[in-house]
């Protein structure tokens, strides 16, 4: 676990040292800035962030890809890989510590927005119920998170960055789209089993201030799946 730690702390703060990470941050905080005014600030309308939160999967479907891209595709671009399977680190802990990094770097990127809760507080009458607030955050990071360990095993694929990019950004759209438009169009045994791993649904519960444990448990689980996933993949790399 301290080797994890240590690579999480090092891919943090590498995630600062490249354009693409502070592209990220002014995109993200941009995004919502602009859902904030176009959907929050309306005269008249109830003191909430539900709309932004209800679209968070969707927020998400770009820039979780951007943050992971590189987080073994460089290591392999530029060798550096050969010097970190060559260290007491293993392979689990190297994909965990570099997940643990690209959350890091999310829950910073959510600091960013958090502005905008302090104006919503001061300029409503009356003040907004900090439940849904709360129970909306930690949809956020739940699939930002999960979003991330999707974004991991595309990286630990190939060494192209933008192979990385496109084939976790493909992967989550084809699977929201799967478990929302294809769900509706599909048969009632093959809509049931989309209906489990809907993203979208399990968010709506969230946006309106009820935590379901079940639905803390999917993306937590789905997360260390694909986790493992890029360990497994790491370990098929060292012995080939």
């Amino acid at each position: 676990m301290r080797v994890a730690l240590l690579l999480a702390r090092r891919e943090f703060a590498s995630l600062f040292r490249v354009p693409v990470g502070w592209l990220v941050l002014a995109l993200y905080a941009a995004l919502w800035g602009g859902m904030f005014a176009q959907f929050v600030l309306v005269e008249g309308a109830p003191a909430t962030l539900r709309p932004i939160f209800a679209t968070a999967g969707w927020l998400m479907l770009p820039l979780a890809p951007a943050i992971s891209m590189r987080l073994l595709s460089d290591e392999y671009r530029t060798g550096s890989y050969e010097t970190l399977a060559t260290a007491p680190a293993s392979d689990a802990a190297i994909a965990l510590g570099k997940f643990l990094g690209a959350a890091a770097f999310l829950l910073a990127m959510l600091a960013c927005t958090l502005p905008t809760v302090g104006v919503l507080l001061a300029i409503s009458d009356p003040m907004p119920d900090p439940g849904p607030i709360a129970a909306g955050y930690l949809s956020v990071t739940l699939v930002g998170v999960l979003f991330l360990s999707v974004g991991l095993t595309a990286s630990s694929l190939t060494s192209s960055q933008t192979l990385a990019f496109l084939g976790a950004m493909i992967a989550l759209l084809a699977w929201l789209l799967a478990t929302t438009v294809g769900r509706q169009r599909a048969p009632a045994w093959l809509a049931d089993a989309l209906g489990t791993i809907d993203v979208t649904g399990r968010l709506a519960g969230f946006a309106k201030g009820v935590i379901d444990t079940g639905d803390v448990a999917f993306f937590l689980v789905a997360s260390g799946w694909f986790v493992l996933a890029a360990s497994m993949i790491l370990s098929i790399r060292r012995w080939a």
